[in-house]
């Protein structure tokens, strides 16, 4: 479709006043957004986009929801900071909420989830130093995300990131996902713990299989080393169950949370056993780390997910996405179609993620393309079947439009 003058004027406009206030970091469509509810977000020339990429799956409970904005209320008229130094009362609340629904004792909480693994590699080089002679390598899986601090980059398995801000963090050794023998090959008297995504979630959503992960699991046991699962992206229902370890009889050691754990608001958790409990005052720590407004909204937002069984929902729409997929694979050439819950993707016949991207939100639909090849779909975990529907019938209209097909 042909822009008039007027909307050229106007995204103009917005590029302009972008690069008068904005570092650029990345690049975003000409476009504001101004307003959201359920699965649906309105720009300021009031167009609505359906959302299947869930603010990157944070927005677990759709765009805006009423608890939310209920505890907000509620919370920021009795206390909103009272400094990391003082325990608050919806902190021991939300802390004692994630351990009964858990495998955990301990709870570390923060703002966004590359602070959470920070916090999940400080533990395990803090263990290594205290209880493996010095111990201080970490293994992690290539593909892999895991944030965008020096550290967590050093331990992402991005080739993209091999040669940005060297010198980077030492102490990380990247291994294939589910070969077994690279992990043992890798494993040394450096060797403090093993960090990994059960689905790579930035890497194109990429699954660990069962018994990948129990062998893990096991060798962990055998050498006395820590096994850190990064749950920023699968926790708190989105793969349909509440923590994406339920789904494999396996018991992390430590667990990170980020993301949906908050429902757009900045919040994230390191979770550990009361044996891993080593940090001395003054070793970890953070401004806003157990900040009340967000604990409030952490504790709201995680009932809300377990009183409306949220998990088992995204495990039945899930299912069916997965299903209308595969529907319209013959059509246009998708392939792989995989996922968990409602973490999901496909392949594209051709490089055209960006394009397809482009025209869908032409078309009113949020999508996300990680790589050239790669769809990624992660909507808010209430999200309905006309939901899913509308979204298939967009995609397939796009998909044509760029000439997608099978060969």
């Amino acid at each position: 479709m042909l822009q008039t003058l007027d909307t050229q004027e106007k995204e103009q406009d917005i590029s302009e006043e972008a690069e008068q206030s904005l570092l650029f970091t990345a690049n975003r469509p000409k476009m504001i957004m101004e307003r959201g509810e359920g699965m649906y977000l309105w720009d300021t020339e009031g167009n609505a986009y359906l959302d299947f990429s869930g603010g990157w799956a944070v927005t677990s409970l759709g765009h805006s929801p009423a608890v939310v904005q209920d505890v907000l209320k509620e919370q920021s008229g009795t206390l909103i900071h009272s400094s990391p130094a003082f325990y608050n009362k919806p902190m021991l609340e939300f802390a004692k909420l994630l351990t009964d629904i858990s495998c955990f004792d301990k709870v570390f909480f923060a703002s966004s989830g590359a602070e959470a693994n920070e916090g999940a590699i400080k533990l395990a080089r803090k263990y290594g130093a205290v209880r493996l002679n010095g111990a201080y390598e970490i293994i992690t899986l290539t593909n892999s995300f895991h944030g965008r601090t020096l550290a967590t980059m050093s331990a992402t398995g991005k080739s993209q990131w091999d040669h940005l801000y060297e010198p980077k963090v030492s102490g990380f050794r990247h291994v294939p996902i589910n070969d077994l023998d690279a992990c043992f090959a890798a494993i040394s008297e450096n060797t403090c713990a093993i960090m990994l995504e059960l689905v790579q979630g930035e890497g194109g959503i990429h699954i660990v299989d069962q018994s990948y992960l129990q062998t893990l699991r096991k060798a962990c046991d055998v050498y006395g080393i820590l096994l850190i699962i990064d749950e920023i992206q699968t926790g708190i229902g989105r793969t349909g169950r509440m923590f994406a370890y339920e789904h494999y009889g396996v018991e992390p050691d430590i667990m990170t949370l980020g993301k949906g754990i908050g429902g757009g608001f900045p919040l994230s958790a390191m979770l550990t056993k009361k044996q891993y409990d080593l940090f001395e005052p003054g070793d970890q720590g953070g401004t806003y780390c157990g900040q009340p407004l967000a604990m409030a909204v952490g504790r709201a937002v995680v009932q809300e997910v377990i009183d409306r069984k949220l998990g088992d929902h995204a495990h039945m729409q899930g299912e069916y996405l997965l299903l209308q997929l595969r529907r319209l694979s013959g059509t246009f050439g998708l392939s792989k179609i995989r996922g968990k819950g409602l973490l999901t993707a496909f392949d594209l016949p051709a490089p055209v993620g960006a394009e397809l991207v482009a025209r869908c939100l032409h078309k009113g639909l949020i999508i996300n393309s990680p790589s050239p090849f790669v769809i990624r779909l992660m909507p808010a975990l209430t999200v309905a079947t006309a939901d899913i529907d509308q979204m298939l019938l967009i995609l397939a209209e796009a998909c044509k439009e760029i000439g997608i097909a099978a060969s």
